[in-house]
């Protein structure tokens, strides 16, 4: 039963209205519609999914050699940014104060190149490609060291960088770099290297409705005012007749409003209760999973603040 939905028509009713809807799924991002919800519930579903869905980045780096021009704290730094593919749900927090990490709370790597010069080159190449081997260390260069018994722990596991492009240093002959990296599981509200998503935004969604009929020039002024495919233009009896044909798709610039024939003929507005929702991934996990896991971390939100009201003693 709903809390102020007595009877069955009115927890019907209530039914109804909530609802989501996907309107796109790629890769690493996710558009849906949130239908029938407090702007409080929108919001708090979009921070949980900025600050408190774990995964898992380099916390700790042990530098045996650093001979690049890359401070070892900016490389510290650089280093943790990197999104690792590694599927938090399979490990544990690290106790607070342990020094060493185990196999179910922390995955390591190893970064360890050096730069030397290509003997083969031309001489009057200037080229640093062909001048020199591993003069760009990329996130490619990291390589998972096994834990204790990981390796049978994870028999199928492909732990390492999301991306094998990112840039970490540049080096020249006689250069390396030797580090070994502990990934630990932590979530955004601590260090924005946890944080599972590149973006998390949501809208309402724009309400247009023309008050009069824009015909003509009129109407192929009216359509340059918004993003394309907002207004779509008709031909009805011999004339050019403006609709709003997908209104979602503006982004309320409002400059229909300079133009003194047609601020008066549209009215824009939102739709109170319908967000839409876009998630962007850094690619640790799947954006569909997220939104799952941060929904998950809702209800015990939920659960934990009900079970607080049923502890306190009522007067």
């Amino acid at each position: 039963n709903y809390p102020g939905y007595e009877d069955a028509w009115d927890q019907r009713r209530f039914e109804e209205a909530f609802r989501v809807d996907v309107i796109r799924e790629e890769e690493d991002t996710l558009e849906f519609d949130m239908v029938g919800i407090d702007a409080a519930i929108a919001n708090a579903f979009r921070r949980i999914l900025l600050a408190e869905v774990p995964t898992m980045a380099v916390e700790k780096v042990f530098v045996y050699n650093n001979t690049s021009i890359v401070q070892d704290e900016i490389l510290a730094h650089r280093l943790g940014l990197i999104p690792i593919r590694a599927d938090p749900r399979l490990f544990e927090y690290r106790n607070q104060g342990d020094q060493e990490g185990t196999e179910i709370d922390t995955l390591q790597f190893q970064l360890k190149i050096k730069c030397k010069r290509n003997p083969q080159a031309a001489k009057e190449s200037s080229d640093p490609d062909e001048l020199y081997f591993n003069h760009k260390v990329y996130s490619k260069h990291m390589t998972w060291v096994p834990l204790g018994n990981q390796t049978d722990l994870f028999p199928d596991a492909d732990f390492r960088p999301v991306h094998d492009d990112i840039l970490i240093a540049l080096l020249r002959p006689g250069q390396e770099i030797d580090v070994l990296m502990h990934c630990v599981k932590g979530i955004g509200k601590d260090h924005a290297k946890f944080s599972p998503v590149a973006t998390a935004s949501y809208r309402l969604l724009p309400d247009i409705t023309l008050l009069q009929p824009v015909e003509d020039e009129a109407a192929e002024k009216l359509q340059k005012c918004f993003s394309p495919g907002v207004i779509e233009i008709q031909n009805i009896n011999g004339k050019k007749v403006a609709r709003v044909a997908n209104a979602r798709l503006d982004t309320f610039s409002r400059e229909v409003f300079r133009h003194e024939g047609l601020k008066n003929l549209v009215r824009l507005a939102r739709v109170r209760n319908h967000y839409i929702f876009t998630v962007e991934s850094t690619g640790i996990l799947p954006p569909d999973v997220l939104v799952s896991e941060a929904i998950k971390i809702l209800m015990g939100k939920c659960q934990r603040f009900l079970n607080e009201l049923d502890s306190v003693p009522m007067e």
